[in-house]
């Protein structure tokens, strides 16, 4: 089993830094998000800013990720992959996964962004995925255990009618983008590591405006969900502290998206 990781007040500085970086890059997406954008404009600029700041983009190669960013319009949860092919379009809902690695570790957030005018139900499903990511860290406090959030955030989730993605799930984050322990977006409260001072973690709700199962196309990273529904998505890397949480992916002035 992997060890989780606790790191010092030099480390979590620069994780700090990471994370400003990550967060800024998450807000240039976010304001790219315009009808006639293609996801790979969007990519392309993700990917000037981080290395503008003396950084690499995290999922650049990651595994073989093809791009900077992963950019996933409406039914496709997560990993979509950056394409000229792809043109957005008013009323599509885009979500933005971006990561930045400097100083020897990673900032990893994402958000879900309206595309011009949206529907109704889109519009509640990406206040939902949103809160719900607030309402999982509440509980993300040394002494508790990580199921603590999990339980939260798929509570909350479910009292609007949505569903929670169990395929793929949060993460410690640090020196390495993925690192232990996993942080699910479900199952009861009680379970899973105690939350420490200096552990670093990717709380990340993945929420779907129908039910919650997904498959992967044939390129290997795009998810989608299985019936077609909407999917949003909203994510923080957070320092777990004697105080609480501390948001690391924030940027200069203080903006979480």
């Amino acid at each position: 089993m992997e060890l989780i990781t606790l790191k010092s007040p030099r480390e979590q500085e620069l994780m700090r830094r990471a994370g400003r970086i990550t967060a800024q890059a998450r807000k240039l997406a976010g304001e790219m998000i315009k009808p006639g954008v293609t996801t790979l404009e969007i990519d392309a600029a993700v990917r000037r800013f981080i290395e503008s700041q003396g950084a690499t983009p995290s999922f650049l190669n990651y595994s073989g990720y093809p791009g900077s960013a992963c950019i996933s319009v409406n039914e496709v949860v997560i990993h979509g992959i950056p394409s000229r092919r792809i043109v957005l379009k008013e009323g599509d809902i885009v979500s933005v996964d971006v990561g930045a690695f400097i100083g020897g570790f990673h900032g990893d957030c994402a958000a879900t962004y309206p595309c011009g005018e949206i529907s109704d139900e889109a519009k509640k499903l990406i206040e939902v995925t949103r809160q719900s990511f607030w309402e999982g860290i509440q509980n993300a406090r040394a002494g508790n255990r990580v199921s603590d959030i999990s339980h939260a955030v798929q509570k909350y989730v479910e009292g609007f009618g949505f569903s929670v993605v169990r395929d793929f799930v949060g993460h410690g984050v640090g020196s390495k983008l993925h690192e232990a322990p996993e942080v699910p977006n479900y199952g009861p409260a009680g379970h899973g590591a105690r939350l420490q001072p200096g552990m670093t973690i990717a709380v990340e709700p993945m929420v779907c405006a129908g039910d919650w199962r997904v498959r992967v196309l044939k390129d290997g990273w795009t998810t989608v969900t299985e019936d077609g529904s909407l999917a949003a998505h909203y994510e923080n890397s957070i320092l777990i502290t004697d105080d609480g949480p501390e948001i690391l992916t924030v940027t200069e002035d203080g903006a979480y998206e």
